[in-house]
C-alpha cells in the first residue's frame, strides 16, 4: 500500500501479545483522516487466528497450519466502518475484525464457520475488551453481557428457551453457580413483569437456594459429569397467561415444565428436568436448579407455580373469592411436597408415597375451589400428573385414580370441558400399562386394536375436543406403520380438513402429499447448513436420492457407509444425494456432518419434525428417503437402501 507503514511479522506479534489488536490499530498510528486499519498493511493470516472466540462453546472454521499459508488477508472499508478479513483457501470468509463506527479502534471480533458467521465478541466502551458475545445465524441466537469484562456473561440480553435450558446444563457440568444463577429469575425480573409481591417470592424461592440446591443435586447425581453433553430441548408448546389472570401487568408466556436431554456417554442418554420456564422480554428465565431424573421410577412432576390458580384477593378481577384457611392450607402442603420430591435414587416405593400424597392433596384443592376455571386447572394438574406417573410405572393404583375421576366427571358433570382431557389421558395410560404387562405379539396385536378402537370412540364422542387433533393422529400413523394405507389416508383426510390451521392438521397435509408421491413431481428448497439456500432443481437431468435423517437416529448412521459408496459409484452416471436434517436445535448438525465426512448437501431449518422441511411432506419417522428420477418424478417413497442397490443402475439407464 503506497504511502502507508508497513509492519513486520515479529512486531505484529508482539504488539499482539502486548496490546491486543485494537491497541495495535491505535499504536500503528492515524493519518490524514484514515481509519487505523488503512494506516497500516494488513497482518500476516497466521497472526490473526492467534485470535480465538472469549466464550468457549463456538464452532468455528479454524484452519489447519498449512491452510493458513493459503489464506489471504484484506483490509475492507463500508461507509463509516473499516476492518480486516481473511478469507479461507476456498475463497470463504473465515475472520473479519471491525471498527463499526469509524474511531480507529476494532471494536467488534467476528467468527464465521463454512463461510457464515456464528459469532462475534463486541467492546462497546472502547477500551480494547469485549464486554458482550453474540452468537448469530447458525451458531444461534444468544446475546451474552459480561458486565465486569471478566470473561464470563453475568446476565442476558437475549436468550431463546432452548439455549436457556442447555446453559443450564452446561453450568451443571461445569459447576459454575454464577452461569446458572444469571439464568434464574430475579427481583428485577419480577418488577419488569408486573408480577404481585407473593406470587414474586414463590418463584424467587429458587433463586435462594440456588448453592444448596445445586450441591445437593450435584452430590448425588450420577449423569451430570464432565462427560454428559446438552443434546436437545424437550417440551410441549409454551403457555400464555392473559394479564386478567391477575398474574401480571402483561400476558406471560411460560413453559410449565421444560426438559432437555443430555448424552451421558456414548449411546447413552438421561432427562434433566429444567422446570418452569418464564419469557422476560427476549430472555428465557428458569425458576429452580435442574433436576437430572435418574433411576428407574419418576414422581410426578410438578408444575409450575405460574400455572396453578391463582388464589385471589376479594377485590380481584372476575369476582373470585377468597380461599378458605382450609385450601391455604393444602396448598402450602403440596408446595412443601413438591420441594422434598424423591431423589431420583430412592427406592420406588418413595416414588409411590410421593405421587399418592400428591394426588390426594390436588384432589382436595379440586374439591374446595369455588371457581369453575380454578377447580378446572387443579383437575388438569391432578390428571396429567397421575397419567405421567402411571405412564413411567411409578403410580400402580393410577389407572384406577384416572377412572375414577372420569366415572365422577360422567355422572356429575357430563358436559364439562374437563371430562374428555380426563378421557383421553386414561385411555393413552390404560394402552401403557396393558402393554408394559404383555410381552407375547398376538396379545399386543390385539391390545393395539382396542386401543385404537378407544381413540375412534373418543373421536366420535368428543369430535371437537382440544385432544381430537392428536387422537386422529395417532390413528392416522399406527395406521400407517401397520401398513394398512387407506385407513391411514382416511385419518389424514379427516385430521387434514378438519384442522387445517393445527399442527397436527398440517403434519396430515403432508403426510397426504407423501403418500401419493409415487410418479409425481417432487418440491424441494431450503436453508443449507453451509449456507445460501437449496432448490432440488439445481439437479434436473440428474437421479437424487433425498433422505431426512437426523444425528440422533441409529439406523440413519448405519446407512451411511452404504450412500456414501453408492454416491461415489454412481455419481459420474448421474446420481445425488441431498439430505434433511430434523435435528430439533443445530448445534450437533455440523460437527457430526464433519465428523462423518457426509459429502452431499444438507437442508437444515429448527424445529426437528414440526419443521417446514418435515411438515412439507408429514415425516413420521427417520430415515425417510425418496429416490427421485432423472425427470424430476418420485421414483420410490419410502426406499431402504438395499432397495437403492436395485433401483439406482435401472433408473440410472432410462
Amino acid at each position: 500500500m503506497s504511502g502507508q507503514s508497513v509492519i513486520s511479522v515479529s512486531n505484529f506479534q508482539n504488539s499482539v501479545r502486548t496490546i491486543g489488536l485494537t491497541g495495535l490499530l491505535v499504536a500503528t498510528g492515524f493519518a490524514g483522516g484514515r481509519s487505523a486499519v488503512e494506516a497500516a498493511d494488513a497482518p500476516p493470516a497466521k497472526v490473526i487466528f492467534q485470535f480465538r472466540p472469549l466464550q468457549k462453546d463456538v464452532e468455528f472454521e479454524s484452519p489447519s497450519a498449512d491452510d493458513q499459508a493459503k489464506c489471504k488477508v484484506d483490509v475492507e472499508r463500508k461507509a463509516n466502518m473499516s476492518g480486516w478479513v481473511v478469507y479461507g483457501p476456498q475463497g470463504q470468509i473465515l475472520r473479519r475484525f471491525v471498527d463499526t463506527d469509524g474511531d480507529n479502534q476494532v471494536d467488534q471480533w467476528r467468527y464465521f464457520n463454512h463461510g457464515i458467521e456464528v459469532y462475534r465478541d463486541i467492546d462497546t466502551n472502547k477500551n480494547n475488551k469485549a464486554d458482550q458475545f453474540r452468537w448469530v445465524n447458525l451458531g444461534g441466537s444468544r446475546w451474552g453481557i459480561d458486565t465486569n469484562e471478566d470473561g464470563k456473561i453475568d446476565q442476558w440480553r437475549v436468550l431463546s428457551a432452548a439455549e436457556a435450558s442447555r446453559e443450564a446444563v452446561e453450568a451443571l457440568v461445569a459447576r459454575d453457580e454464577e452461569r446458572l444463577a444469571a439464568l434464574m429469575i430475579s427481583a428485577k425480573d419480577i418488577q419488569t413483569l408486573g408480577m404481585p409481591s407473593d406470587l414474586g417470592q414463590k418463584l424467587l424461592e429458587g433463586s435462594t437456594k440456588l448453592s444448596s440446591s445445586m450441591r445437593e443435586i450435584l452430590s448425588k447425581s450420577k449423569v451430570i459429569t464432565p462427560r454428559a453433553k446438552w443434546m436437545k430441548f424437550d417440551a410441549s408448546n409454551p403457555s400464555r397467561i392473559p394479564s386478567d389472570e391477575g398474574k401480571a401487568e402483561n400476558d406471560l408466556d411460560v413453559y410449565e415444565n421444560a426438559m432437555a436431554i443430555i448424552e451421558t456417554g456414548p449411546n447413552q442418554s438421561a432427562l434433566v428436568q429444567i422446570g418452569e420456564m418464564i419469557r422476560v422480554g427476549d430472555v428465557w428465565k428458569i425458576t429452580q436448579v435442574p433436576q437430572p431424573l435418574e433411576g428407574d421410577s419418576i414422581a410426578i412432576t410438578a408444575g409450575g407455580v405460574l400455572m396453578q390458580p391463582l388464589l385471589n384477593d376479594p377485590g380481584s378481577p372476575e369476582g373470585i373469592s377468597a380461599p378458605s384457611p382450609e385450601m391455604q392450607e393444602f396448598v402450602q402442603q403440596l408446595q412443601k411436597l413438591d420441594q422434598t420430591q424423591p431423589a431420583p435414587t430412592a427406592p420406588p416405593a418413595a416414588f409411590v408415597d410421593y405421587n399418592t400424597k400428591r394426588a390426594d392433596i390436588l384432589k382436595k384443592l379440586v374439591s374446595l375451589s369455588k371457581d369453575e376455571r380454578d377447580r378446572g386447572q387443579w383437575m388438569r394438574q391432578l390428571v396429567d400428573g397421575i397419567a405421567a406417573s402411571v405412564q413411567t410405572g411409578g403410580y400402580p393404583d393410577g389407572l384406577q385414580q384416572l377412572k375414577t375421576i372420569e366415572e365422577s366427571l360422567a355422572q356429575n358433570s357430563p358436559k364439562s370441558e374437563v371430562l374428555p382431557y380426563v378421557i383421553f389421558r386414561r385411555i393413552q395410560s390404560d394402552y401403557a400399562v396393558a402393554m408394559q404387562k404383555e410381552n407375547d405379539l398376538e396379545k399386543r396385536q390385539d391390545l393395539q386394536k382396542t386401543w385404537l378402537d378407544g381413540l375412534e370412540g373418543f373421536l366420535k364422542d368428543y369430535p371437537t375436543s382440544e385432544d381430537a387433533p392428536e387422537a386422529m393422529l395417532q390413528l392416522a400413523v399406527t395406521e400407517e406403520f401397520n401398513g394398512r394405507s387407506q385407513q391411514s389416508q382416511e385419518w389424514y383426510g379427516k385430521l387434514a380438513k378438519q384442522f387445517p390451521g393445527e399442527v397436527p392438521g398440517r403434519r396430515a397435509q403432508g403426510a397426504l402429499k407423501r403418500l401419493d408421491l409415487k410418479g409425481q413431481p417432487f418440491q424441494l428448497s431450503g436453508t443449507l447448513t453451509t449456507g445460501g439456500e437449496f432448490d432440488l432443481n439445481r439437479y434436473k437431468g440428474r437421479a437424487v436420492l433425498v433422505l431426512y435423517w437426523a444425528t440422533w437416529c441409529e439406523p440413519c448412521k448405519e446407512d451411511l457407509p452404504i450412500i456414501r459408496a453408492l454416491l461415489q459409484q454412481y455419481q459420474s452416471k448421474g446420481f445425488e444425494v441431498v439430505g434433511v436434517c430434523l435435528d430439533g436445535t443445530p448445534e450437533p448438525v455440523q460437527p457430526f456432518i464433519q465428523a462423518n465426512k457426509i459429502p452431499w448437501p444438507q437442508i437444515y431449518m429448527p424445529g426437528g419434525f414440526q419443521s417446514e422441511p418435515a411438515m412439507q411432506y408429514g415425516i413420521i419417522s427417520l430415515p425417510t428417503m425418496f429416490l427421485v428420477g432423472k425427470d424430476g418424478r418420485v421414483a420410490s417413497r419410502n426406499t431402504s437402501v438395499q432397495e437403492l442397490k436395485v433401483l439406482l443402475p435401472q433408473i440410472l439407464a432410462k
